[in-house]
C-alpha cells in the first residue's frame, strides 16, 4: 500500500519525505494498529533501492521509492506479539538499520511491535557498537572434536555454577549476553554464576543426538575451565542451547545424567532424527523426533529441572515440542514451558534464556 505525504505522520515523521525534517525523527521502525488486528510497521532506508529481510518469520520485502527522493519505505504487517531479526540488502550488500538503536551485531537489528513484552537486563546496542570480550579464555585442542578452540569464561557476579552457552560465539559477538547475565545478577534476578560460551565449528556434527560434544565437554572442557581458578560449579552445570543447541541440551540430558541435569531448551529441534535434516521437508517427520522416541523407553528424568520455550509464531515447530514437553514431564522431570513473542529468532529467545537460567539454578 502506497502512503500520502500525510499518512507518515501516523508513524510521528512530520513533514516532507525525504527532508531534512523527516530524516531528523526517523528511528527504529514505528507502528500503527491494524484494522483486522495486529500491526502495521513501518520500515524506512536512506539511498538506493532496498529490501527488508527478516530472519525467520517472513519472506523479504520490497522497499517503495517516494517521490523521487531518498526515501524508500515499506509497510509490513505484523501479528500481535512480535519481536524479529532484520536487516536491509541493497545493492548486494547486507546492512543493519542506521536509524535503530538496538543492533544485533554489525549488520542486524531488532525491531517489536508495542505489545511485545520488555526484555529486561539486555542492553540497546547499534550495529558500530563492538561487544567487549571476557578476559579468560581457554584455548581448547580437542581430541574427541578435533581442531582449536578459543572458549571465553565469563564470571558474572563473581562467579558460580556454570551456565554452558551453546553456539557462544552468537551470545559473545550479536547479543550482548555478558552485559544482560551482569545486570540480571546485580538486580538479583538470578544468583552470580559463570559463563562459558562454547564455539561451535559444525553445528549439523556436534549438535545432533551423537555423544561426542559431551564426552568432550565432560572429559576435555570442564577441567580447562576449572584450572582458570574461576567459581565453577560443574554439580550445579546449566546448558542452555537454542534450535539445534537445545536438541542437544535435551539430549545431553538424556544420556549424560550424571554430568547435565539443568537445561534451558528455546525454540529446541525437536523435530530432528537420522536422516531428517536431509528431507525435503525436515520438520514433516513424526512428531518429536529422536527426542520423542527415547523419552518413550521409560526413562527416569526425576533428577531434571528443564526449561521450554518456542516462539508463539513457530507454527510447525509448535506440536513437535509440545510431545517432548509432555513426555518430559510424564517420564518425572521438573518441567516449565512457555512460549515467546518470536518466531525461530535469537532476538526472542533473550529474555528466556535469562528467565530460564535463573529457574534452573531454583
Amino acid at each position: 500500500m502506497r502512503l500520502t505525504e500525510d499518512a507518515f505522520g501516523a508513524y510521528g515523521l512530520p513533514g516532507e519525505p525525504g527532508s531534512e525534517a523527516f530524516w531528523a525523527a526517523a528511528g527504529a521502525p514505528a507502528s500503527v494498529p491494524a484494522q483486522d488486528g495486529g500491526w502495521t510497521t513501518l520500515f524506512l532506508w536512506r539511498g538506493s533501492a532496498a529490501s527488508v529481510v527478516f530472519e525467520s518469520w517472513s519472506e523479504p520485502v520490497a522497499l517503495r521509492r517516494w517521490a523521487d527522493t531518498d526515501c524508500w519505505y515499506a509497510q509490513v504487517r505484523m501479528p500481535a506479539r512480535l519481536r524479529v531479526t532484520y536487516r536491509f540488502l541493497a545493492e548486494g550488500a547486507e546492512s543493519a538499520d542506521p536509524f535503530n538503536p538496538a543492533g544485533a551485531g554489525g549488520d542486524r537489528s531488532i525491531a517489536a511491535t508495542p505489545d511485545a513484552p520488555a526484555q529486561p537486563y539486555w542492553p540497546a546496542l547499534g550495529p558500530d557498537q563492538v561487544l567487549p570480550l571476557p578476559r579468560t579464555r581457554v584455548r581448547w585442542a580437542s581430541q574427541r572434536l578435533g581442531g582449536r578452540r578459543t572458549v571465553r569464561v565469563h564470571p558474572a557476579g563473581g562467579g558460580g555454577p556454570l551456565v554452558l552457552l551453546l553456539d557462544g560465539d552468537d551470545w559473545l559477538y550479536l547479543h550482548p549476553a555478558v552485559a544482560a547475565f551482569d545486570a540480571a545478577v546485580a538486580a538479583g534476578g538470578m544468583p552470580p554464576v559463570t559463563l562459558v560460551f562454547l564455539p561451535t565449528r559444525d553445528r549439523a556434527a556436534e549438535f545432533g543426538c551423537r555423544p561426542g560434544l559431551w564426552e568432550a565437554v565432560r572429559d576435555e572442557l570442564l577441567p580447562l575451565v576449572a584450572d582458570t581458578g574461576l567459581p565453577a560449579d560443574p554439580d550445579r552445570l546449566v546448558v542452555a542451547g537454542q534450535s539445534l543447541g537445545g536438541l542437544s541440551a535435551m539430549y545431553a540430558a538424556l544420556e549424560f545424567p550424571d554430568l547435565v541435569s539443568r537445561v534451558t531448551c528455546q525454540s529446541p529441534s525437536f523435530w530432528w532424527a537420522p536422516g531428517a535434516p536431509d528431507l525435503a521437508d525436515p520438520l514433516g517427520g513424526p512428531l518429536g523426533g529422536a527426542v520423542a522416541a527415547r523419552l518413550r523407553e521409560r526413562v527416569d528424568l526425576s533428577g531434571l529441572r528443564v526449561a521450554f520455550d518456542v516462539g508463539e509464531h513457530e507454527t510447525r515447530m509448535l506440536p513437535h515440542c509440545a510431545l517432548v514437553e509432555t513426555l518430559a514431564a510424564r517420564a518425572g522431570a521438573t518441567v516449565r514451558v512457555s512460549r515467546s513473542p518470536s518466531a525461530h529468532d535469537r532476538a526472542g529467545w533473550r529474555h528466556a534464556l535469562l528467565r530460564d537460567v535463573a529457574w534452573a539454578l531454583g
